[in-house]
């Protein structure tokens, strides 16, 4: 009777011990595993913000003022300025100076400026003896641009004129953006307009005007108005060097065009622009 007791005891002693070696560590597990400390947590450091600035050198021929048919070669400088994670954008001859606050594939939006040459004696003395000077102008304003499919391309811009007029002007353009290995074509049209003090400023002749200048009559109109086009080719050398030429054609239509600035006998509606952009490229930390 002792014996058959026994074992059960046995078994329950057994069963006891091995579920007590389970919570033992066992060789390949150091004391030391169980006390050490985590690890730090480690910090990435984000890069700072960068930009990426385009700087241009523009050289055109172009009427010597608004409605002239002589002709005068001009200079004058470029930016544009994009974050370094956006894809370089298309831009276009004729855009603005322009900073795009709002980028996303389909849609840009944001400030833009344009200088506007301006009118002087010196200019041509036959034609403009009399005439005051219409001083040149800066154009601050906005700019929205919308590309429904990657290969096509529009954008409007609404500005005001400072110092050289006080009115208001805006352009509409539409391009189609074609990529071909290192070149890239664009071709499409142009619409621009501008409100009364915009057109009597660089259009308009007043009456003391036309008495001093003895071929011309007394002209006030009432809006600005041009259609036309804008072909371009693009050779890009590298990520910093490219280069564009191009030509446009704007022909003035509507009120202006009646001027005798336009009409007279040292005028003409049919306006074209000839020219030559080169791009430099270059990064750096963004400034806001």
């Amino acid at each position: 009777m002792m014996v058959s007791r026994a074992r059960p005891f046995r078994r329950r002693a057994l069963a006891g011990a091995a579920a007590v070696a389970a919570c033992i560590p066992g060789p390949g597990v150091e004391a030391a595993d169980l006390s050490a400390p985590a690890p730090a947590p480690t910090f990435v450091v984000a890069p700072p913000p960068t930009w990426i600035v385009t700087l241009s050198g523009n050289l055109q021929g172009l009427p010597q003022y608004p409605g002239a048919k002589d002709y005068t070669a001009v200079v004058y400088p470029g930016v544009d300025i994009r974050r370094a994670d956006q894809p370089k954008r298309f831009s276009a001859p004729d855009d603005g100076f322009s900073l795009a606050l709002y980028d996303s594939p389909y849609f840009r939006a944001g400030p833009t400026a344009r200088v506007v040459p301006g009118r002087y004696y010196g200019d041509n003395r036959k034609a403009l003896f009399g005439f005051r000077d219409a001083m040149w102008a800066v154009e601050p304003g906005a700019f929205v641009e919308f590309w429904p499919i990657p290969v096509l391309r529009a954008r409007a811009e609404l500005r005001h004129g400072v110092h050289g007029h006080h009115g208001l002007v805006g352009s509409v353009a539409v391009d189609y953006v074609q990529p071909i290995d290192r070149f890239v074509l664009s071709i499409g049209p142009r619409f621009n307009f501008g409100d009364s003090s915009f057109a009597q400023r660089y259009f308009g002749v007043q009456p003391y005007e036309a008495a001093l200048n003895g071929f011309v009559t007394p002209f006030r109109p009432e809006s600005y108005t041009t259609v036309g086009g804008l072909a371009a080719l693009t050779y890009t050398f590298d990520a910093q060097w490219a280069v564009t030429g191009y030509a446009s054609y704007n022909r003035i239509v509507g009120a202006s065009a009646d001027s005798p600035l336009v009409r007279g006998r040292f005028g003409t509606p049919d306006q074209f622009v000839f020219g030559t952009r080169i791009d430099y490229s270059f990064s750096m930390p963004a400034l806001f």
